[in-house]
C-alpha cells in the first residue's frame, strides 16, 4: 500500500462530515423477495447498514478523484478503535487480496504454507500458483485447528494459516492455542489469523496482538457482519514491514471511494455489531436446535454459517435443495458427508426448514421405515 507519511491530516478529515450521524437506521431492509433462497456464500442477507448506503451514494459524487483521503481515514478509525498505530493497518479491495498477496509473499517452493482441513480454499490455490508445497492439518475434535499437529507439520513453514471463526464450520480455536501457534511456530515463518467472522463469535480479538509480534497477520472484512460482500473492502493488519511486503503485490490499487465511505460509516455506526450480532445468534441456534431435534449433528457454530452432518453424499443434498429453490454452499473434500449452510433472515432460514424436512431424511431413519 501507499507510504505512511502520505497519510496526512488533510485527508482524514476529508471523510469526517460524513460520520457524524450515529443515529442512522442500523438494519436495512432486505432485499425484495427472490424466488431462491442464497444461503451459499455467507453473504449478509440485509446488505450494507442504511447509515453505510448513504455514505456510499455520497460517494458516488467524489468518483472522479482517487480516494486516497479515505482510505487514510479508515485506516486511522480503524486502528483508534483497536488501540493500535494506524501504520499497522493496510486497506484492500476485499480481504481475499490480502489473503493471496500473503501467500505469495511469504511462501516459497522451499518454505511452504500449513493450514487446516476443511477451511477456506484460497490460501491452498494461491499457494499452489505459488509453487509453494502446502501441508493441510485436520480439525481436532472439538473441531478447533489443531495446533501442536500444525506445528509438527512442517519444520520450516513460510506461512501458517488460521482462520478463526473457521469456514466452513464456524467453530473457534481457543486464543491459547493461538497464542502457542505464535510462541511455538519456527523462527522466520509469518502466522495469518483470519478474522473474517470474529464480530459474529464470543472469543476476543487477537488484532492488538500485533503491537508485540512483527511475524502476526491478521485480516479482517466488512463483506460478513457489515453486509458489504459487493463493495470488496477488507483490512490487513500487522508490522508495517509485513505490510509492505504486501504492497508489493497490490501496489496503489486504492478501494473504491463509496466502498470506503460505506466501510467508514459501518465502523461509526455503534449499534450495528451488537444488533446484527444478536439476530444471527438467534436465528442460528433456532436453526441447529431445530436440525439436532431432528437428530442431525451439526458443527459448535460462532458465525454466520454452520455445517450439517446429512449422513449420506452431501452433493446430492445441495442439488436437491436447489431443485426446491435454497442453495446451501458447497462440499468439502474432507467432509464428504456435510453441508454448510449460511444463516439467512428469518424468513430465508424458515424456508430452508421447510425444504430440508421434505427432502433430507436421517438414513438410519429412512432404512427403519
Amino acid at each position: 500500500m501507499v507510504s505512511v507519511s502520505r497519510r496526512t491530516l488533510l485527508a482524514v478529515g476529508a471523510a469526517l462530515p460524513l460520520l457524524g450521524r450515529l443515529d442512522w437506521a442500523v438494519a436495512a431492509p432486505p432485499p425484495a423477495k427472490s424466488d431462491k433462497v442464497r444461503l451459499n456464500y455467507n453473504e449478509s442477507p440485509y446488505g450494507p447498514s442504511s447509515a453505510a448506503r448513504e455514505a456510499m451514494q455520497q460517494g458516488i459524487a467524489t468518483s472522479g478523484r482517487y480516494p486516497y483521503g479515505h482510505m487514510y481515514a479508515l485506516a486511522a478509525l480503524f486502528a483508534q478503535q483497536q488501540g493500535i498505530a494506524e501504520e499497522q493497518v493496510a486497506v484492500f479491495a476485499g480481504s481475499m487480496a490480502a489473503l493471496r498477496y500473503a501467500v505469495l509473499a511469504f511462501t516459497s517452493e522451499t518454505r511452504g504454507l500449513v493450514m487446516a482441513t476443511p477451511s477456506y480454499e484460497v490460501p491452498r490455490q494461491a499457494a499452489a500458483s505459488n509453487k509453494a508445497p502446502v501441508k493441510e492439518v485436520s480439525l481436532n475434535a472439538d473441531h478447533a485447528h489443531d495446533i501442536p499437529a500444525m506445528l509438527a507439520a512442517d519444520s520450516q513453514p513460510g506461512m501458517l494459516y488460521l482462520c478463526n471463526p473457521n469456514n466452513p464450520t464456524g467453530t473457534v480455536t481457543p486464543v491459547d492455542a493461538i497464542r502457542q501457534a505464535l510462541a511455538d511456530k519456527p523462527k522466520g515463518s509469518v502466522l495469518v489469523v483470519d478474522e473474517a467472522y470474529i464480530d459474529f463469535a464470543d472469543v476476543p480479538s487477537v488484532v492488538s496482538w500485533v503491537k508485540d509480534h512483527d511475524d502476526l497477520l491478521v485480516l479482517r472484512t466488512f463483506s460478513k457482519i457489515y453486509g458489504m460482500a459487493g463493495a470488496r473492502l477488507g483490512l490487513a493488519i500487522g508490522h508495517p514491514a509485513l505490510l509492505e511486503r504486501l504492497a508489493v503485490f497490490g501496489g496503489d490499487n486504492v478501494p473504491a471511494g463509496a466502498s470506503l465511505l460505506g466501510g467508514l460509516a459501518s465502523l461509526e455506526d455503534v449499534k450495528l455489531l451488537p444488533q446484527r450480532k444478536a439476530l444471527n445468534h438467534q436465528l442460528r441456534d433456532e436453526t441447529v436446535t431445530w436440525l439436532k431435534g431432528r437428530g442431525f449433528t451439526c458443527t459448535a457454530s460462532q458465525a454466520n454459517c454452520f455445517m450439517i452432518d446429512v449422513q449420506q453424499p452431501a452433493e446430492q443434498v445441495i442439488e436437491r435443495l436447489a431443485a426446491n429453490g435454497v442453495l446451501i454452499g458447497r462440499v468439502w473434500k474432507d467432509w464428504p458427508q456435510w453441508v454448510r449452510v449460511t444463516v439467512g433472515s428469518k424468513r430465508e432460514m424458515a424456508r430452508f426448514r421447510e425444504v430440508f424436512a421434505a427432502q433430507v431424511k436421517r438414513v438410519d431413519s429412512a432404512n427403519t421405515n
